[in-house]
């Protein structure tokens, strides 16, 4: 089973709709701008998610940011993983060794060593709480159960593998299943059960329809008016749906999930197109670093803000906890490479089951 229009097709996009801001992309290794920056708006929106809640939980109340985590909510994690499964179809049909190395053994380095930190850095309070057999138990479940933040790069692995073992099966049938459990609103509990009915479809949607998401990034730089119209109507009709009540309903959390995580993408353009923004561009160039690291400079500044009071008003406090996460993470893995903590966000030689790649070359899905 291949993508849409085959693979060759998928990577002449690619080569097509490179650099929008200046010189061009010229080899295949290069990345793809507006990718950078719709991961860039992604990543920002999930630490905001993580922040504005933190902040309320702890608070007891809402603040105005609540309004923007609730209108990202039904495309902001469809779009991170619709954008994780563009650029399968250029390595899917490597042997299994050199798959699982790139796809499973990578996320799982990073997922056995952030949560290791994390447990760490959140033992004492556990500790107080429930004494030290209890975190042993939840460190050990963790395994099982997706903890805290990192549930994504858990999840991540399964949706690589179930794709690649499932080439031979017609890819129609695929599709229609996964769209069929993001529909069914399955809650069983256990996290990997429910992510993985809630979530493949866009994964996979990225896989299979890889060239028509090229092609519309392609019509929207080609277009800007008629995108930013487009991006208008969107967000109008968006916000109704939302704040009606439809986001987390069936069938319309499918279709909010796709026209969302298109609005993503043509913003991402139109970013590019611009050269405007070019931090967020930075931030997805660098989303793994800020996914793995940010939960620390975020709690520091949710608990220090709320201490002292020194900000009254609780939206501005969860504005400010969001950007101390992103910048905060940026400045450990900075502060890591200069003290040659490097294993911290690369993976070691020791690490690796395949040859080591020289220079990566692709993006979300490598």
């Amino acid at each position: 089973m291949r993508p849409m229009m085959g693979p060759d097709r998928t990577r002449r996009y690619m080569m097509t709709d490179r650099g929008t801001s200046g010189t061009r992309a010229s080899t295949a290794s290069e990345r793809v701008d507006w990718v950078d920056y719709a991961k860039g708006i992604c990543i920002v929106m999930v630490v905001m998610m993580h922040s504005t809640l933190g902040v309320e939980l702890a608070a007891g109340k809402q603040g105005f940011m609540h309004l923007v985590v609730e209108f990202a909510k039904p495309f902001r994690m469809p779009d991170f993983f619709l954008i994780s499964g563009l650029f399968l179809a250029r390595v899917i049909n490597r042997d299994w060794r050199t798959y699982l190395d790139r796809k499973v053994v990578h996320f799982a380095y990073f997922y056995v060593l952030w949560v290791t930190i994390q447990f760490g850095f959140k033992a004492p309070v556990f500790v107080a709480e429930a004494g030290w057999r209890h975190v042993i138990v939840m460190y050990l479940q963790s395994f099982i159960e997706p903890f805290g933040t990192l549930w994504f790069i858990y999840l991540l692995p399964i949706f690589f593998v179930v794709t690649k073992a499932t080439l031979r099966v017609p890819a129609l049938p695929i599709w229609l299943a996964a769209a069929a459990l993001e529909t069914a609103r399955i809650s069983t509990g256990w996290t990997v059960i429910d992510e993985f009915a809630a979530r493949f479809v866009y994964f996979y949607s990225g896989y299979l329809f890889a060239p028509y998401v090229f092609a519309l990034a392609g019509r929207a730089r080609s277009h800007p008016g008629n995108a930013l119209l487009g991006l208008a109507a969107w967000a109008v009709a968006h916000g109704v749906l939302v704040f009606a009540g439809f986001g987390d309903k069936p069938v319309f959390s499918l279709l909010m999930g796709f026209a969302g995580a298109g609005a993503v993408i043509v913003t991402g353009v139109l970013l590019a197109r611009m050269n405007w923004l070019g931090f967020l561009r930075y931030c997805g160039e660098h989303s793994i670093v800020i996914y793995l690291a940010f939960f620390l400079p975020m709690a520091v500044a949710r608990v220090a803000l709320l201490k002292t009071g020194v900000v009254s008003d609780i939206g501005f406090v969860a504005l400010i906890v969001t950007a101390a996460g992103v910048i905060g993470a940026l400045a450990i893995w900075w502060t890591a490479k200069r003290l040659g903590l490097n294993f911290l966000f690369e993976r070691p030689a020791m690490f690796w089951i395949a040859p080591k790649q020289v220079r990566p070359g692709l993006q979300a899905a490598e």
